[in-house]
Formats: structure tokens, sequence, C-alpha cells
């Protein structure tokens, strides 16, 4: 068994690169340009002496293992592409135990030889120094024959896989049958962070609509209720919410299959609140405590911020008839949709126009600050006297306090008038669909008398 990954290597990349350099070895005297510095790190770390049994597993596809860089970067410079992706590092690993290195190294070259054919200079090295021996693949990213580029498409990597795969089968390796799409990083960093995304809102509005069906009749119709498209009549059933870009397969929400349509008609049955009856929980009671008719009334932006969060479902007074998913998405943003309707609360900002006078005095505050603080470091350089020298040093620390926190009020300033936008277009689509439904239900409510 085999797995397989593809990566660029890109010479703004050179810091992520550097844990993979080996300190041990002088730089090439004849090749020092910190252009390619990334590509020099990953052959030499391809090739490390300790990792290939003093290079006895390195060889070159299209190129020689002595002087690959230097052909590679001739290559480039022939073709007048020094830019960009400067190559691609690729990774073959097999299971502890099921090859040898002569072997794991025989399997690699001639991956590489159907993979770049006589097009790319590959470099094909085999490390030994895990329990699993796994090839490392350094990719010209440039052609040396056709001079064009390679793109690394998903195509590529995918053709890269099963070439690993027939490869495994021909030498009587174990190949993986069902392979698991890793999460996306925004969506594992989302989960880490416990910030909603759209398949975590996605699986709350299915658990809701499950909860309240007793068929999957009603299941189905509850979703399209919550403005989802459905697709029932296919392999498996398929969601669009509003304003997504395509549908989304309600299997692909858990690992198990409580959200297939088998799963889903199970769950449903299985339902215990229509036969037990309805949980009554006790709401909590809150109490104001002076007039409401003495209170102002809300205006301009302040008023759009909380109007759209009681649409949100966040504020409510009477709650919506429904909250939109248009809507709900927001919650991800929830907490900087707090910091920004608190800014306009306590700086009492009511219209765009009192928003940019007041960003201009933030800046404005901001700037002098910055030029007090830089005086104060051209102080701090020219003083001999360590006691002065330290009240300076804590007279810097304390502007830099407040430079940080007028730098955030600005950046709020600042995504308080993107966001106005976006609620504004949101809420005037809301508005729109709404009237349109209002006539509807009139239309067919006039129809129905006359019948």
């Amino acid at each position: 068994m085999a797995t397989t990954k593809i990566w660029a290597v890109n010479d703004n990349l050179k810091r992520v690169l550097e844990y993979v350099s080996n300190p041990d070895k002088t730089e090439n005297k004849d090749l020092n340009d910190y252009q390619f510095k990334g590509l020099e790190n990953v052959i030499e770390y391809a090739a490390d002496d300790l990792k290939t049994e003093k290079q006895f597993y390195v060889s070159g596809v299209n190129c020689s293992p002595d002087n690959v860089l230097q052909q590679m970067v001739s290559t480039k410079k022939a073709a007048q592409k020094e830019d960009g992706v400067l190559a691609f590092h690729c990774y073959q690993s097999f299971s502890p135990g099921e090859v040898t290195a002569e072997t794991a190294h025989a399997i690699g070259v001639e991956l590489a030889k159907r993979m770049w054919g006589n097009d790319f200079e590959v470099l094909v090295t085999t490390h030994l120094d895990k329990k699993h021996f796994h090839n490392h693949f350094v990719v010209n990213s440039v052609s040396w024959t056709t001079h064009k580029r390679f793109l690394n498409k998903h195509i590529d990597y995918d053709r890269f896989r099963r070439l690993s795969d027939d490869l495994c089968k021909e030498y009587a390796l174990s190949v993986i049958r069902h392979p698991k799409k890793a999460k996306h990083y925004s969506e594992w960093l989302a989960e880490k962070q416990r910030i909603p995304t759209r398949r975590t809102l996605i699986k709350d509005d299915v658990d809701r609509a499950i909860r309240n069906s007793r068929t999957f009749t009603q299941f189905v119709r509850n979703l399209k209720e919550m403005d989802y498209e459905v697709k029932t009549n296919v392999k498996h059933i398929a969601v669009k919410p509003p304003g997504a870009p395509r549908f989304f397969r309600l299997h692909n929400l858990s690992k198990d299959e409580d959200y297939s349509e088998d799963g889903i008609k199970e769950r449903i049955l299985s339902n215990t609140m229509f036969v037990d009856g309805p949980t009554h929980v006790k709401k909590k009671t809150f109490y104001f405590h002076g007039h409401f008719e003495k209170q102002k009334k809300l205006k301009g932006i302040k008023a759009l911020y909380f109007h759209y969060m009681y649409r949100m479902g966040i504020i409510r007074n009477h709650a919506p008839n429904k909250v939109y998913f248009l809507l709900k998405e927001d919650i991800r943003y929830m907490d900087k949709i707090t910091r920004e309707a608190t800014l306009l609360g306590k700086q009492q900002i009511n219209t765009l126009e009192e928003l940019e006078q007041k960003e201009n005095e933030v800046n404005e505050k901001l700037e002098n600050l910055v030029k007090e603080r830089r005086c104060l470091y051209n102080k701090v350089k020219r003083c001999r006297k360590l006691e002065t020298k330290t009240m300076l040093q804590q007279d810097i620390e304390t502007l830099s306090n407040e430079i940080k926190e007028l730098r955030k009020a600005v950046r709020l300033y600042g995504d308080i008038k993107k966001r106005s936008t976006v609620m504004k277009d949101k809420l005037e689509k809301i508005h729109k669909e709404e009237m349109e439904q209002a006539k509807d239900d009139k239309h067919l409510s006039r129809q129905s008398k006359s019948i």
C-alpha cells in the first residue's frame, strides 16, 4: 500500500522549507542564487546522505543526480521561465515492512518515468530513516524538451495516484481501495475554534427538520420551508441552501449513515416527540426596569445592525417567523458583528458620516502617537543614562498599547463600512422575497375564495 502527495516548491516558501534543509551541507558556491534557494533546499533534503544510505538510493530521470540543480536552473533560463513555482515535491510512502529498499526505489524510478516520461527532469530518492520506506520526487516545473510548465492540476494528482496503485499491484503490494478525502484546512480550523461553517449550518437545519417530521415527505417539505432546494430522485439526497453555488449531498455530513436517505428515514421513524407529546420547557422571564416610551428610537447604521441581529435570531423581542439561511451563515461572524455593534453604541454613531468623522479622528490620533513613539525610539538610541532609558522604554510600551487599541478601532470602522453595505443588500433581498411571497399568498387566497 502506498500513499501519495504533491506540493509546490516556491521561492516564497523558503521559510516553510527551511526545516527540510540539511544544516551540515555547505552552500553551492557555483550557484548561490537566492532566487533558487528553495529549490536547492528541497534537493538537499531529498538526497540527504543519512536518509538514503550515502546516496545509494538516489536516481535521476532525464538528469544526473550529481548536478541536478544546475540542469534544472539551466532549463528554466533557456525557457525564460525563472519565476513562479520552481519545482514540485512529490511523496510516495509504503507501509512498514511491506517493501525492501531496492523495491521501493525501483517503484519510485518507474513511477517517475511513467508520470513525467521524457519531458521533465526528476530527482528520485528513497529515504530509509523511518520504519516506512518512502520515495521523494523533485520535479522541475519546466519541461527541458517543450519548455512548457507542469501545472499540477487535480487530474495530474489523480493520475499520479493511479500510476502508483498500478505499480503496487504489479509488485503484489496492497492498494487503498476507498481513499478518504481529508478535511479542508478552513473547515478543520473552524471546527477547532468552534466557528459555524456552511456544513454545520446545513447539519443543524437537517437535524431540526428530522426532529419535526413524522414522514420523509414532511422532512423534505420542512427543508423547502427553510428555502432549501431538495433533490430526492437521485442516488444520494442533496440540498442547496439559498445563495449556495451548488448542491450538497447529505450523506457527506457524517462518516456514518445517519444522513443517508435510509438513515434519515430510520431517524424519523424513531422520533418519540410525537408519541410522548412535546416537552414543555419553562421559559425564562426577563424584567426591564424603566419606561419604553422614554427610550430613544434607534436610527441609521446602529438601527441597521440591531435589526440585522434581530433577523438573525440573536436579538429577540417577538421572534421572527423564520431565520433565512442567507443571514444564518453570518452566525460564524457573530463575535465580529457584536464588537462592531458595541463600538457603534459606545461612540454614539448613527450615520455613515459620523462613522467616517470618528474614523478620521482615530486615524489622526494614531498618526500622532506613532510619530511620538518614533521620537522616543530615537531618544533611547542616543540616551546614555540607564535610568532615563528605562523610563523612556516604559513610555514606549504605554504608547504601543494605545496604538494597538487604536489600530483595532480603525479596523473595526473599516469592517463596519463594508458590512453595512452587505447587510443592506441582504435585507433588501429578503424584503423583496417576502413581498413576492405575500403577493403569491394573497393571490392563492383570492383563488380559494372564488372556488
